[in-house]
């Protein structure tokens, strides 16, 4: 039965390891089990009760000392030695413990709870200056210790650098000033813009919060110590740093660093073809030039294949670039995602 579901499955498209995940069986037991002609899941469990298996009174009994109130805040590994020490034993650290999760107790309990934090709040964009993200990342100097800090804006749904500056340090007054001329650059005076960031001091800062709430943006943060939260930064720092021209040696003053991060923002957003936006410039997607590219390129195709059909087995390669980029994605939304449901 399992092994027919999961046929069906893929015949209709599905891929065999997402069939997995959802019935909780290992890629490797599935082509175990084809490859051994095993028709269904012929797993039965063990047959006979383990010799060395404690016995039920036994088991209350520990249970009943781990519970007790000599021993309820200590540890299985403080609760064995002690038990020793008494001449006694019923079972081992791993038993005791093995037994507390069976009865639903091994958990975190007062200031050992790790502190929990609600997912990311999931931000769709249709088109541009609807989500932004930005980040600081470190430039170096010849002094050790000592860094140059770029501060980089960018637009999600296009990718585009609609920001940046290059200062000597790092503050939320710097980083207000630079949203201040840029919504003042870009005329975007009460557009409702979703900034995303993480939870460094300039981010969380008064100052920002402030200017940010004036010029009419939603601030978002990241939860902490979780860099996957704006991948976006993230993924840009690393084109910028991995670009061949970035320098091997520390920038020499900030005025040539300020040069080349100008050169490579035109590099990024002129030149640079995303993959992730349909292999178009940030520029142009930002700019409402997709479609016209995306026809342009497709009537090379089609020329290409008037002239030759026979070295066309299939359909015209896809030029779709996204029209929703999703920041933080929900489990349902991701689910939607695999299941074609949004074009992204």
């Amino acid at each position: 039965m399992i092994l027919q579901l999961i046929e069906e499955a893929q015949a209709a498209g599905a891929r065999l390891r997402p069939c997995c995940e959802v019935l909780g069986l290992d890629v490797r037991t599935i082509q175990r089990w084809r490859s051994h002609g095993i028709g269904d899941d012929q797993r039965h469990g063990p047959k006979t009760v383990p010799s060395n298996k404690l016995s039920d009174s036994e088991c209350k009994e520990l249970l009943a000392i781990a519970n007790s109130q000599e021993f309820r805040n200590k540890s299985p590994k403080q609760i064995v030695p002690i038990l020793a020490d008494r001449k006694k034993y019923i079972g081992s650290e791993s038993t005791l413990y093995r037994l507390l999760r069976a009865e639903g107790q091994q958990n975190h309990r007062g200031r050992a709870k790790p502190p929990t934090s609600k997912p990311p709040t999931e931000h769709r964009a249709t088109g541009p200056n609807q989500v932004w993200s930005w980040d600081i990342t470190y430039l170096r100097t010849p002094v050790v210790g000592m860094f140059f800090y770029l501060y980089l804006i960018m637009d999600v749904w296009s990718r585009k650098i609609v920001g940046y500056a290059v200062y000597e340090c790092e503050n939320s007054e710097l980083a207000s000033q630079l949203f201040e001329s840029v919504i003042r650059d870009e005329d975007l005076a009460g557009v409702h813009i979703v900034v995303h960031q993480d939870n460094g001091g300039p981010m969380k800062g008064a100052t920002l919060k402030v200017t940010l709430e004036k010029l009419g943006c939603l601030a978002s943060y990241s939860r902490p110590h979780v860099s996957d939260d704006n991948p976006y930064s993230e993924s840009l720092f690393r084109t910028l740093k991995y670009r061949p021209n970035y320098p091997r040696k520390p920038f020499e003053t900030i005025e040539i660093a300020r040069r080349w991060v100008e050169d490579f923002v035109v590099w990024y957003n002129r030149e640079h073809l995303h993959s992730a936006v349909g292999f178009i410039t940030p520029e142009d997607r930002h700019d409402g030039s997709t479609e016209v590219i995306i026809a342009r390129r497709l009537r090379v195709y089609e020329q290409a294949r008037k002239r030759h059909p026979e070295r066309w087995a299939r359909n015209m390669r896809n030029w779709d670039a996204p029209r929703e980029v999703f920041l933080n994605p929900s489990k349902e939304t991701l689910l939607q995602i695999r299941r074609c449901e949004i074009a992204v």
